[in-house]
């Protein structure tokens, strides 16, 4: 498929009638937006032109020093109620409430990733983690955010001091004059439930953040401060630069950044792109003092130059009318320096991959199992054909999944899996010296093997676009998606959204921050061509990943170590592909697509409206919740389902086969429903703990055929032979490169200890690689569609009667003979401390994982089930804001919220490095951290205790930005079978009720005698030998080290569980 834009919204959509400004059809005035738009005092700039859906007002200003800025107004959901009441509730609530603030944990702020991936279904419910808090509730306030863009990036790194613009990001955190206290603004946020972050580009760097409304001009003025006045302590240099080399140890097993700094080495020696742009200890450190060179004085030299006013960009949005807004930004952010010195400028390098390093065929060994081939090219910037967007263009049809693609090619001969084509519009990928197009196809063995012929296609295909030439039909199509996407889009949450838009105000003008990156404004076929030309075979790059290259590969690529080989393209394919090569006559390209949208009206109800879902249907065979959308008021609509077997928890066996059969109906749904996915009606399906989840959104009025081509292809399920040995063979590479991942292993390890008659991602493993067959996978399928629960939401721009029996009627399954529970018992863990610590199974990550989990006591949930969420909410709140004992030598730190299959805990993960860390000490100093905690937290004041009580519930109380957060949050209830649709109300009138005594006989009554602690370690031990592609196919239990001499260790999981008590079923329902 193509890559996306860069800054897509959120949400699903197609469309028809176009709505693009150059198609006849004005966007409405951005000075009439619906809802209140609030007085003179909030006239909005009419050249700024934007999505009729957007109720928000915009005014660009320019202050004095340079600075440009766009104020953004929304003033929308108020309710009613004016600033002034909003404001004095607030007053009365936080009175008193102000403390010193807690010193932060981070320098840049958190932005910690997510333990899950994606919508994978697990026991260990996410609903009740950390990134979670931020989830909404009907009515109340969104957070304001800014962001600010400065024009500076990487490429300005000197040549001696490699990382340095990184390095800087992260000193500005430490204090400024005016606010002295090292990490203070990451404390003032979370003390006032915000959050921030900042990211260093090739030629740009990104400061954003979001807080509390009422603390926003605060928040404003302290963050300001990093471009006025940063102190940047030298005393921290060393404290941040192993912030530095931690985020770059973490990043090194990664195969994406393994093949981008690969790929930058291949640029002239004295081109930017062929720098390390992350910097490490080694650069910012060691190589320094080698050289007697003063890094504290260069970071200012660094930031006296190029943090200067007149490269900054800035995006404002609150609550608050434009003139106020105006005011404080001109108030705040005209002290920012302007040295009057011009900005860097690196267009005139050119051309920096015509050397003889390209147009080779790299070989490189991946850290995951699989193959890829990725072609590249490098063409002049493209930055200025945005209005056009050739290269979107051409992403578009060489993504292409249906009849006639490269794809639809390549998975009929069973040689590829995935194919992603386009440029991502980072800086790696689009800069002021050239642009990327680049295709990467994901293949299988024995699309490896052919790897040559899968490029010929590629060629072959594009000589074909050459040939027609750009086609206006399909460029209007991709117009129309593009347009009706932006004309209904969806809002997005604030700190993203100026995020995305003061980046965009460098790159385009005034008129088009909102719509430069998203729209398709004029077809040019002569833009289009220039490119297209260019995207020959003797122009572009081969790189091949693939494990078997291990071995065959001499050469280390610098900064990551990736091993690789370089040589020539074959004589007899450089020789074919100089030539007048034949075209393939399967290729062909897309016919019009019957997906997009043409009916956007918005649906009358036919029954009253509720608050929460209502069930619509029930009976033996599965229940229907419904929920008519009239909040967003947008034609767009979501269908989920969760189809509950028996059959899946059976056996390791069963859920390999369950695995397959689900990677292979969508494989087989791959090309018929591809039409649906480029009009933007996305479909998903994820093969769940306990059944099979169907999720399609988009537009409603296509919405059904989409949904019912699932259903036809679900009900006639067929797996080819050479199709189920493809999906055999890669699935046990998915395995394989879950269990290599430090965290993945830890949560497999934790989850198998706590959840009764849980199967391993090691025993599926085992499983895949003992065999199975065709006969196995349609008899368990067969097994599977037999008997079923089908549990589903319907909510958005639908009426009670639309029509999903086709659902029942085309499966025809039998309902459940035994009710099959969705979560698993849960372990009774004993009161004392134990240690599972395992061996990881990647010698080429150099990371570790500690993870210590403390299990509450059930009868505790049982009793006072509110009370005890909350405080597990308030804790992990609080807990964030002074988490500094083991934030000071570590990088990836997070406290977590556990509902393992219905039983609370909460954990403490620590991702750090084998090399610079035992896992034990680890854990000394986590458990450090929560003494000095207890201690504080006994200590703080009444006053302080109700200030985190009302940041918590602000947060927490937060409106929906979309339709997909109110969707996703009632999903969660329908998945678990809890139906507590109102469990976030709930939970915030529980929280105005708790008290500090509570929660301090809480958490030390979780942490004093008998409490029920479980640790797990993973780290590869020192001097291990194996390949890179080690046994996976069982654990490797480790002694634990003197440090934690007194802890009871796990070596057998099973002989351990067995002993245990387990908890009943248990769901939180009151």
């Amino acid at each position: 498929m193509p890559q996306t834009n860069k800054f897509k919204s959120a949400g699903a959509s197609s469309a028809a009638q176009a709505a693009c400004p150059d198609r006849g059809e004005a966007l409405r005035d951005p000075n009439a937006p619906p809802g209140d738009s609030g007085g003179d005092d909030n006239q909005g700039d009419p050249q700024i032109i934007k999505s009729p859906s957007d109720p928000k007002q915009y005014r660009y200003i320019e202050l004095g020093n340079g600075l440009r800025a766009l104020l953004i107004s929304d003033l929308s959901g108020l309710d009613g109620k004016t600033e002034d009441d909003e404001d004095s509730e607030e007053e009365e609530e936080e009175e008193g409430g102000e403390e010193e603030e807690e010193e932060g944990d981070s320098g840049e702020g958190t932005d910690e990733e997510s333990e899950e991936d994606g919508d994978s279904q697990d026991s260990d419910f996410e609903e009740l983690d950390e990134d979670n808090d931020r989830k909404k509730k009907k009515g109340s306030e969104k957070q304001s955010a800014a962001a600010l863009c400065i024009g500076v990036g990487s490429f300005s790194d000197p040549n001696d001091l490699p990382g340095l613009a990184h390095f800087l990001e992260h000193m500005v955190f430490m204090g400024s004059e005016k606010y002295p206290s090292e990490n203070g603004f990451d404390a003032f946020l979370k003390k006032h439930g915000g959050s921030d972050n900042a990211s260093t580009d090739c030629e740009r760097t990104i400061f954003q953040f979001d807080v509390q409304r009422k603390r926003f001009k605060e928040a404003l003025d302290r963050w300001a401060q990093f471009f006025i006045c940063p102190l940047m302590i030298e005393d921290a240099i060393d404290r941040e630069v192993e912030a530095v080399d931690s985020e770059y140890q973490l990043a090194k097993p990664s195969d994406s950044h393994r093949k981008e700094m690969l790929f930058g080495s291949l640029a002239k020696p004295n081109h930017p792109m062929s720098k390390f742009c992350w910097g490490n200890a080694q650069t910012l450190k060691t190589e320094p003092k080698e050289k007697n060179i003063n890094v504290y004085k260069r970071l200012r030299e660094f930031w006296k130059r190029y943090y200067s006013a007149h490269y900054m960009t800035l995006a404002v949005q609150s609550k608050e009318s434009l003139d106020t807004l105006e005011e404080w930004v001109r108030e705040i952010f005209s002290q920012v320096p302007n040295n009057g010195k011009p900005k860097p400028d690196f267009s005139d390098q050119l051309s920096p991959f015509e050397t003889p390093a390209f147009n080779k065929l790299y070989r490189m060994v991946p850290v995951r199992k699989v193959h890829a081939l990725t072609i590249t090219w490098a063409l002049p910037p493209q930055e200025k054909h945005y209005r056009v967007k050739p290269l979107h263009y051409i992403a578009w049809l060489i993504g292409h999944e249906g009849t006639g693609s490269i794809l639809s090619m390549l998975r009929r001969k069973c040689w590829a899996l995935a194919l992603f084509g386009g440029n991502s519009e980072t800086g790696f990928d689009q800069n002021t010296t050239y642009s990327i197009f680049s295709i990467s196809i994901t293949l299988t063995d024995e699309g490896f093997q052919n790897f040559y012929e899968v490029a010929h296609l590629v060629f072959q295909y594009l000589k074909m676009l050459q040939t027609l030439g750009p086609q206006q039909r399909i460029y209007e199509e991709i117009q129309k998606i593009e347009a009706n996407e932006f004309h209904y889009q969806e809002q997005t949450d604030p700190i993203e959204y100026v995020e995305d838009i003061c980046e965009n105000m460098q790159l385009f003008p005034k008129e088009d921050f909102l719509t430069g990156d998203q729209l398709m404004f004029e077809f040019k076929p002569e833009v289009i061509s220039v490119a297209l030309k260019l995207l020959t075979p003797e122009k572009a790059n081969l790189l091949l990943l693939s494990p078997e290259h291990e071995g065959q590969c001499p050469l280390r690529e610098k900064w990551f170590g990736t091993q690789y080989s370089v040589e020539d393209i074959q004589q007899h394919w450089r020789e074919l592909w100089a030539g007048d090569f034949d075209l393939n006559p399967s290729l062909h390209l897309p016919a019009e697509n019957k997906f997009i949208a043409t009916d956007f009206t918005l649906k009358t109800s036919d029954c009253p409206d509720t608050e929460y879902p209502v069930r619509i249907m029930n009976n033996d065979r599965g229940c229907l919740w419904y929920k008519k959308d009239n909040k967003f008021k947008i034609p767009k609509a979501y269908v989920r389902f969760h189809l509950i077997s028996p059959v899946i928890q059976k056996s390791p066996k069963n859920l390999v086969l369950f695995d397959l059969f689900v990677n292979i109906l969508v494989h087989n749904l791959a090309e018929p429903a591809y039409e649906a996915d480029v009009a933007q009606l996305e479909y998903k399906l994820v093969a769940g703990e306990h059944g099979l989840v169907i999720k399609v959104k988009g537009f409603n009025h296509k919405l059904p055929l989409l949904f019912n081509l699932i259903v036809d292809y679900l009900a006639d399920f067929s797996a080819a032979p050479d199709v189920f040995s493809m999906f055999a063979e890669q699935l046990k590479k998915t395995y394989f490169n879950i269990l290599i991942k430090p965290e993945k292993l830890g949560k497999d390890v934790r989850l198998l200890i706590l959840e009764h008659s849980r199967w391993s991602t090691i025993q599926k493993y085992q499983a895949v690689l003992d065999g199975l067959s065709v006969d196995e996978l349609m008899e368990f399928v067969s097994s599977f569609k037999s008997e079923l629960y089908a549990e589903g939401l319907v909510q958005g721009n639908f009426t009670s009667t639309v029509s999903l029996l086709t659902f029942y009627i085309k499966l025809q399954f039998k309902k459940l003979s035994v009710e099959v529970p969705v979560l698993f018992r849960v372990v009774e863990l004993p009161q004392k401390h134990h240690l599972c610590k395992v061996k990881s199974l990647n010698k080429g990550d150099a990371n570790s994982e500690v993870t210590v989990y403390y299990q509450v006591k059930l009868f505790c949930v049982f009793l006072h089930g509110w009370h005890y969420i909350n405080r597990f909410f308030f804790f992990f709140f609080f807990f964030y804001s002074c988490f500094i004992i083991v934030a000071a030598v570590l990088y990836h730190v997070y406290p977590t919220c556990r509902n393992t299959s219905g039983v609370l805990g909460f954990s403490v993960t620590v991702e750090t490095q084998a090399t610079k860390f035992n896992t034990e000490l680890v854990e000394t100093k986590i458990e450090e951290f929560l003494v000095s905690f207890g201690e504080k937290m006994n200590s703080l004041s009444d006053e302080a205790f109700k200030t985190q009580v009302t940041a918590l519930v602000k947060l927490k109380g937060c409106e929906d930005t979309h339709l997909g957060e109110e969707v996703d949050r009632n999903w969660t209830e329908v998945v678990t079978q809890q139906f507590v649709f109102d469990r976030l109300s709930r939970e915030i009138d529980a929280l105005k009720l708790m008290t500090k005594a509570e929660l301090v006989n809480w958490f030390m009554g979780h942490r004093g005698e008998g409490n029920r602690k479980l640790s797990v370690h993973v780290r590869l031990p020192e001097g291990s030998k194996m390949s890179l592609y080690g046994e996976v196919s069982k654990l490797t239990f480790l002694p634990a080290s003197t440090l934690l001499a007194s802890v009871t260790t796990i070596t057998d999981i099973q002989a351990f569980t067995s002993t245990l008590n387990l908890y009943p079923y248990h769901k939180i329902l009151k």
